[in-house]
């Protein structure tokens, strides 16, 4: 899956951009910085209206605007003022990174406090699941052009 890196970690900078076009479309101060690098995933439709969104797990800094060839590791769960807003967890091609204890807790005050600073705006973060849930999402948010292939990598 190819990833449009959005946001890079340790930056409280959000870009955004159309999803679509990649085009840029201005940015915003949030109230945590990013803990990884943050995008969406390519050729896909999130409930939202935009693509699926994901966090890279990497030590590699990456840029906005980069496209990096990425493989799910997980998902976690989240819900954005009553809608599912679901992350996509992934490493690059040829890494292994650890998706561990700290990193899921670092993940999670992130999501509940990045938008501190929208006075309502509630979110809640659910469960991280494994690999196939993110499989599962990919392929029920892929565009109808795209295909979401599963493979048997470990």
């Amino acid at each position: 899956m190819k990833v449009f890196i959005q946001n890079e970690a340790g930056s409280r900078i959000k870009h955004r951009h159309n999803e679509k076009t990649l085009e840029p479309k201005g940015e915003t101060t949030v109230s945590r910085p990013y803990p990884l690098p943050y995008g969406f995933i390519l050729n896909t439709n999130a409930e939202d209206g935009l693509n699926v969104d994901c966090f890279v797990i990497t030590k590699r800094s990456l840029k906005t605007g980069e496209i990096v060839e990425c493989e799910p590791i997980g998902l976690m769960e989240q819900i954005e003022n009553d809608k599912q807003d679901h992350n996509v967890l992934a490493f690059i091609i040829g890494e292994r990174e650890e998706l561990d204890q700290q990193l899921k807790r670092a993940l999670t005050d992130f999501v509940i406090h990045v938008f501190d600073h929208v006075p309502g705006n509630i979110i809640v973060v659910g469960e991280f699941l494994d690999r196939e849930a993110a499989l599962q999402h990919m392929a029920a948010h892929a565009e109808a052009s795209s295909m979401v292939t599963h493979s048997s990598r470990s």
